[in-house]
């Protein structure tokens, strides 16, 4: 064990008043290091740390969920801004039919919880990231401003967008207020649906981690898990039967879904660069910009 973990595990005992008898390292995050640990007492439990992140922020948005939404999520048991501790989930990241249509009825009830305007009653984080959660009347002027402009300057800065792709986000931000028609519903998001974030045991879901909540249209949770293809056709079937009085609308098909993955493309090229430009690039084409 590195002398990083033994210090880790030190503190560990001393805030849960119990002896760590195995650790093991967990994979799939992309801030800090998690660890799961088996305590004397028979819990099982996972540590995260991440210097620079305040982790209390997702112990927020976790005791939220908990205590607002049907959504499963962890149980949150001790949290510092540089220690989080959560119960442990069993299961893992394979999804039977089943469990995708849990997970597309889940995710509806969720977009069930709605507020008068857009943003959130605090900041939040996804990944590394604080989300400005303003709150907003206007949701292209959210989208635009506490979206897609802060985090295309994030990626520039970082040195991973070129300055006319930046330019070209602007233009697209600069022109949402002539794109829609209407103002869609602010509906809580979990924000970070994909497979990584996402634990099946049987046919169900167990638990969804990491959220990155706020109020935002809801077609920007269906984006996301188109981009990164966290579930298929079973999800859908049960997302659209839940959702039967408020159908997925046609334009988001259209047009819709290449302006919401915008955003997360972003936030993978301010960290891996690469690919996910030219991603981002054909989106933006596919818009016209």
């Amino acid at each position: 064990m590195s002398s990083r973990a033994g210090d880790l595990v030190r503190r560990l005992e001393e805030v849960l008043g119990s002896a760590v008898e195995e650790t093991a390292v967990l994979s799939g995050g992309q801030v800090g290091q998690a660890l799961r640990c088996r305590l004397a007492d028979g819990r099982d439990v996972v540590a995260k740390t991440s210097p620079g992140t305040p982790l209390d922020v997702e112990a927020f948005m976790l005791n939220y969920l908990l205590e607002r939404t049907a959504l499963p999520v962890p149980e949150v048991l001790y949290v510092e801004r540089d220690l989080l501790v959560l119960a442990f989930v069993e299961g893992g990241a394979v999804l039977s039919d089943a469990a995708e249509r849990d997970a597309g009825q889940m995710l509806a009830m969720l977009h069930g919880h709605t507020a008068e305007r857009f943003g959130f009653e605090r900041d939040t984080l996804l990944g590394p990231f604080t989300l400005d959660n303003s709150w907003t009347a206007s949701w292209p002027e959210f989208y635009a401003r506490r979206r897609l402009l802060p985090m295309a300057g994030i990626a520039a800065d970082r040195g991973a967008l070129p300055e006319a792709d930046l330019a070209r986000v602007g233009r697209l931000a600069g022109s949402l207020d002539e794109r829609f028609d209407a103002e869609p519903v602010p509906s809580l998001i979990h924000g970070d649906v994909w497979s990584g974030n996402v634990i099946a045991r049987g046919t169900g879901i167990a638990a969804f981690l990491d959220p990155a909540l706020s109020f935002a249209d809801a077609e920007v949770e269906l984006a996301f898990i188109d981009l990164f293809h966290t579930f298929g056709d079973a999800f859908y079937e049960a997302y659209e039967a839940y959702e039967a009085r408020r159908p997925i609308d046609p334009g988001y098909r259209r047009w819709r879904r290449d302006l919401y993955q915008v955003f997360p493309l972003l936030v993978h090229v301010a960290l891996f660069g690469g690919a996910y430009v030219d991603g981002l690039r054909e989106r933006l084409r596919r818009l016209g910009i």
